[in-house]
Order: C-alpha cells, then sequence, then structure tokens
C-alpha cells in the first residue's frame, strides 16, 4: 500500500476494505465499551450494572495495544464504573454491592495488564523470522558516517512488531564525483525477499551512483536492474514487482542547490532553520521503480534551494502510514512545522518517539530515515 493511505484498490478490493474496516473496528473497540458502559450506566436505573462493559474495555485492548495503550484503557474502565457509581448515588444502589462492582472491574483491569504482558512476551518467541528479516535489514543498512563531503547525516531503521511485516525499507548515502547522492525507498513486500530485493536496489545504486552523470540516469540504471530481478521470480512478483523511491542530489560545485527524483515515495521535507517546512513535492507524478513503462514522460528531477543550516528530511511510508488508536495516520508534517533541531540526529530520533507516542508503541510497519543538515556556512 502506498503512502499508507487508503485499502489498496483492484483485485481483492473489496475484501482488503473489509478486513481493514474490521481490524479498525476492534482496535475502537474498548473505547466503544467504555462509552457503552457510561452510556448505560446514566440512562438506565440503579438495578442495573454497567461493571459488564467497564470489564470488558481492559480485556479486549490486552491482547491489541501495548502495555501503555491497555494501562491506559483500564484506568479508564476503572474510573468509568466509580463514576457511574458516584453519579447514580449511594442511597439508591447498596453501598456493599457497589463497592463489589468497582472492586470487579479493577481486578478484571488488573489482570488486562498481566495478559497483555504474556501475550507480548509470546509474541516474542515466535518471531524468530521477525528477528531474521530484521537482522538481515539492518547489515544491508549500514549507518551513514556522521559527516560526508562536509554534510551532517543521520538515519535510522526501525522494524515492525509483526514479522510478517518487516523488511524491504531502505536508504543509502554516498559521496561521488557528481556531489552527494542519496536513496530511500520501500520494496514491494515483506520478509527476506523484500530484503533480498532492497540489497539488489541498494548496490545497484552505489555502482550508479558513481558512473552516471544525472540522477535521471541513475534511477534508469536502478529499473533495470529491478526488471531483471523480476524476470528471475515466478508470479505477482515477475509482472507487480517494484520499489518506491526518492533519490537526491547534492552537487558538489553548488552545495546550496537540491535535485529530488521522486519514483512514487512519500516526499521528503525541508525543514530551515527558522521552524519553516516544505513538503518537496514532485513537480509531477512517476511510478515507482520497476514500474518505469507506465510513465508518461521521462524522469525530471526537481530542482530547489538548500540553504545553509537547513534539515531535509527523507522516510518511508511506515512513517506516514502509522495509526492511532482511532485510525488517524501521523503527520509528519503538521507535527514538525515550527520546530527548530540541532542536527539530523535529533531530527530522526524525536520523529521514532513521535511515531511510537501515536501509535502506543505497536508499530504496524517498519521504517527507515534519513536526514541530512546543510550546517551554517557550507
Amino acid at each position: 500500500m502506498l503512502r499508507g493511505e487508503a485499502p489498496p484498490e483492484g483485485s481483492g478490493e473489496r475484501r482488503a476494505r473489509l478486513v481493514w474496516s474490521g481490524r479498525l473496528l476492534v482496535r475502537r473497540l474498548p473505547v466503544l465499551l467504555i462509552v457503552g458502559g457510561v452510556a448505560f450506566g446514566v440512562g438506565t436505573p440503579a438495578g442495573y450494572t454497567a461493571a459488564p462493559f467497564f470489564s470488558a474495555a481492559p480485556l479486549v485492548a490486552a491482547p491489541l495495544f501495548a502495555l501503555r495503550g491497555t494501562a491506559l484503557t483500564a484506568l479508564a474502565a476503572v474510573f468509568g464504573e466509580i463514576w457511574v457509581v458516584l453519579y447514580r448515588g449511594g442511597a439508591a444502589q447498596d453501598h456493599g454491592e457497589s463497592a463489589t462492582e468497582v472492586a470487579m472491574v479493577l481486578a478484571v483491569a488488573l489482570s488486562a495488564l498481566g495478559i497483555n504482558r504474556l501475550v507480548r512476551s509470546a509474541d516474542v518467541r515466535p518471531a524468530s523470522l521477525r528477528d531474521v528479516s530484521a537482522a538481515a535489514q539492518r547489515a544491508v543498512l549500514p549507518t551513514p558516517p556522521e559527516r560526508l563531503a562536509g554534510l551532517a547525516i543521520a538515519a535510522r531503521y526501525v522494524g515492525a512488531r509483526a514479522a510478517d511485516r518487516s523488511g524491504g525499507d531502505l536508504y543509502a548515502v554516498q559521496e561521488t564525483p557528481h556531489g552527494v547522492r542519496l536513496l530511500v525507498g520501500d520494496v514491494r513486500g515483506k520478509g527476506l525477499d523484500a530484503v533480498r530485493t532492497a540489497v539488489i536496489v541498494i548496490g545497484a545504486f552505489r555502482e550508479a551512483a558513481e558512473q552516471e552523470r544525472t540522477l535521471e540516469a541513475v534511477a534508469g540504471r536502478l529499473e533495470r536492474a529491478l526488471r531483471r530481478e523480476g524476470g528471475r521470480r515466478d508470479g505477482v512478483e515477475q509482472t507487480e514487482g517494484f520499489t518506491t523511491a526518492v533519490l537526491a542530489e547534492i552537487p558538489a560545485n553548488g552545495p546550496s542547490v537540491l535535485r529530488v527524483l521522486n519514483r512514487g515515495h512519500p516526499s521528503p521535507l525541508l525543514l530551515t532553520p527558522d521552524g519553516g517546512l516544505r513538503e518537496l513535492l514532485p513537480g509531477a507524478p512517476a511510478p515507482p521503480l520497476g514500474l518505469g513503462e507506465m510513465a508518461h514522460r521521462p524522469d525530471r528531477p526537481d530542482e530547489t534551494f538548500f540553504p545553509a543550516g537547513a534539515l531535509l528530511l527523507f522516510f518511508t511510508d511506515g512513517v506516514t502510514g502509522a495509526r492511532d488508536l482511532l485510525g488517524r495516520y501521523y503527520n509528519p508534517s503538521g507535527k514538525l512545522r515550527g520546530c527548530r533541531f540541532p542536527g539530523p540526529d535529533v531530527l530522526v530520533d524525536t520523529v521514532v518517539e513521535d511515531v511510537a507516542r501515536h501509535t502506543g508503541g505497536a508499530s504496524a510497519d517498519d521504517m527507515a530515515l534519513l536526514a541530512v543538515q546543510r550546517p551554517m556556512g557550507v
């Protein structure tokens, strides 16, 4: 799914939409149960108890959310039950019965926290595939140098919690005779097959970045490498294998210039020293690498001013596709606008931490981030 937007179109669209909608409804169920418990407590006589609603909410949350989300649900359930008891008043209901209901909800809430810990620890044991994919991914993505050709650089890769969602995100930075060239991309699919394709893309980029005069030519080399790889595979990977990518170039003879070539990837962000932010949208849309035959025009990079002190942030759709408990997507532009960062390492760490807070710690997809700063006076 590109850019983490809507459920996929095309074949299987209805099934994908149903699955997506079902997952979203299940994640919202704890909130609905607490709201339902409050409504039931307000709208029914004192002889009816809302405790089953409040007890069910943390139990549903336990296998779905991280510890933080489960704890917040448990607290909301307990306080919801207490509020209903106080709202109804002690005279209309036996005090002993009220205390028993509150104690029951509290006991269930504490049990839900224990269940959450058990589920999470059990989730670690069968995750060997995820561990292998993540280890292979980190081997493919070595940490770039902190400084390259006068530029400050930082990168982060964060693996997904689910084993079948890990692998495929990539980045590369290279100093070449033509300037510093960068690549951030996301291979279609997940797992070890995606890691293998990422190796091919990065290898082709490192060779082409040294040899080709233009970003267009570099993209052409990556396109051909993916087509060769697709020819060796069977089934859908042969015809629908692709990689979203954004390539960038900071010329050696003009460090204040930035060229960006976007092939179906989330647009990078340019953060200026005064807190301004600009999304570097492509002048015209282009298909991902591997689907070049669908393009309506030749590749043409966009050129922009890269001021001293500015930060350039690249990321994969694991960032923009991150959703909170209500299904809302993470918006890096809205979060970062007006912020100032002393360097690229602080920027990428801030985004990683903010995405974790947004999702409650349960990242559904892996993500890669790369930040570059042109220091003052360079």
